[in-house]
């Protein structure tokens, strides 16, 4: 199905979740970003915490085998006081990435903050300003907004790591302008 989707690169973003797990897909062309797909994997019908984690690792796998990411960019759980929440938590996100590892594909981590931060400006942003956000950037009509935000966070997730990609990597500075357009060929404005 890669061949049909004609994108350079795609990014396939996770918000991990024990009631709700949002994914969303962006592909890559040139400076061009759409966005593929998202969802939710709604897995509170299950009562088992293990059926839930099943369900997670099958349909990542799922989607990994229709989409094929490039890579996967997943949110860090936050810290809070319930550690059994946590640790149910931690579970669900290391069934994904194992999902994303089975078939060789890089992770990256971004913590929650960092996610709103990159995408909004504000690291104490709401899901609802998030969403605005992402129908700005990827020109996505508020009409297509699933109900569950779930997914744009997932979404989001993808948008920071294709950004964080766009900044020049640590010890590779150029000393000059000459350097840097040699480094950097791509990055010059044709006129």
């Amino acid at each position: 199905m890669r061949e049909d989707l004609d994108y350079e690169r795609i990014i396939m973003g996770i918000d991990p979740g024990t009631n709700v797990m949002g994914y969303g897909l962006l592909g890559i062309n040139g400076k061009k970003l759409t966005p593929i797909v998202m969802g939710v994997i709604t897995l509170n019908k299950f009562e088992s915490h293990y059926l839930r984690l099943s369900r997670i690792f099958e349909r990542v796998t799922g989607l990994i085998e229709q989409y094929l990411p490039d890579e996967l960019a997943i949110e860090a759980p936050f810290y809070g006081k319930n550690v059994q929440s946590m640790l149910k938590l931690g579970r669900a996100q290391g069934v994904a990435m194992a999902a994303a590892l089975a078939r060789d594909i890089p992770i990256t981590e971004y913590a929650p903050l960092k996610v709103k931060q990159v995408v909004t400006g504000n690291g104490g942003a709401s899901k609802e300003q998030v969403a605005n956000m992402l129908c700005y950037i990827l020109k996505i009509g508020k009409d297509k907004l699933p109900s569950l935000l779930d997914a744009t966070d997932a979404l989001a997730v993808a948008l920071t790591h294709y950004y964080e990609g766009q900044k020049p990597s640590a010890g590779t500075s150029a000393k000059s302008w000459e350097q840097f357009i040699k480094q950097n060929p791509n990055r010059l404005a044709k006129r």
